[in-house]
């Protein structure tokens, strides 16, 4: 699978640009922003190679994730945004209440403004659903786009955050796994909403649940390692 990648905002964020059809894209965890000098980069890589972006996926809500999403909602109007419930709040109008306690606790409170007043999300990720079920309402994908959004499956996995979530490609034997899944390593489980019991059920799920040689792409960092090789 050709995974496009772009490391963008503050903390370096792994921003995917993952191939549907031909032209037609999803676009996971985009974090651009004004604050890290690369607002509206997404959008220009997508622009320039010709891509319509028909979703944009949230493994989770934390700050560093999110900050991409005024720019793609505004540069493609009605572009459907999923995220799971449980963090949900962490986006839309009233964002700047939840992700100020993370941003306090890491003394970050100067990025408040780049997550304030966020676009709401549109679906809701949910365990074990698959992305064209989750998408079933809506119209703006072709034939061969919903086919290809049939392989990918969403895992919840709690544990970085209450509503984090994996998306697994087991015919392409991909996940795509936000900050639960890093080399050698996981999330961090510090921050509001994080639980170190909960992450570790989420990696024990992730590890039965998927193909041992899987590819992993996180949040962070080094990406593309097999999940057996990494615990």
């Amino acid at each position: 699978m050709n995974l496009h990648l772009l490391r963008t905002g503050p903390l370096a964020v792994n921003t995917y640009i993952v191939p549907l059809s031909d032209s037609e894209v999803f676009v996971v965890d985009p974090a651009d922003c004004a604050f890290s000098d690369d607002e509206g980069s997404v959008v220009s890589f997508l622009k320039s190679n010709n891509l319509k972006p028909v979703a944009v996926i949230l493994t989770h809500g934390h700050f560093d994730h999110i900050s991409g999403l005024p720019s793609l909602v505004k540069s493609f109007p009605g572009i459907p945004v999923a995220i799971h419930k449980k963090d949900s709040a962490l986006i839309g109008s009233l964002s700047a209440d939840l992700q100020n306690i993370s941003l306090s606790q890491m003394g970050f409170t100067q990025f408040l403004p780049f997550v304030s007043d966020l676009p709401d999300a549109t679906h809701f990720l949910e365990d074990f659903k698959i992305l064209s079920q989750v998408f079933e309402n809506y119209s703006g994908f072709s034939e061969e786009a919903k086919t290809s959004l049939s392989k990918w499956q969403v895992l919840h996995t709690p544990g970085h955050t209450e509503g984090s979530v994996c998306l697994y490609n087991e015919e392409d034997l991909t996940l795509l796994s936000g900050d639960t899944v890093f080399y050698h390593s996981w999330g961090r489980t510090d921050l509001y909403g994080g639980s170190e019991s909960k992450i570790r059920k989420s990696l024990l799920k992730i590890l039965d649940y998927c193909e041992e040689n899987t590819k992993v792409y996180p949040g962070h960092d080094h990406n593309g390692f097999l999940l057996k090789d990494n615990f």
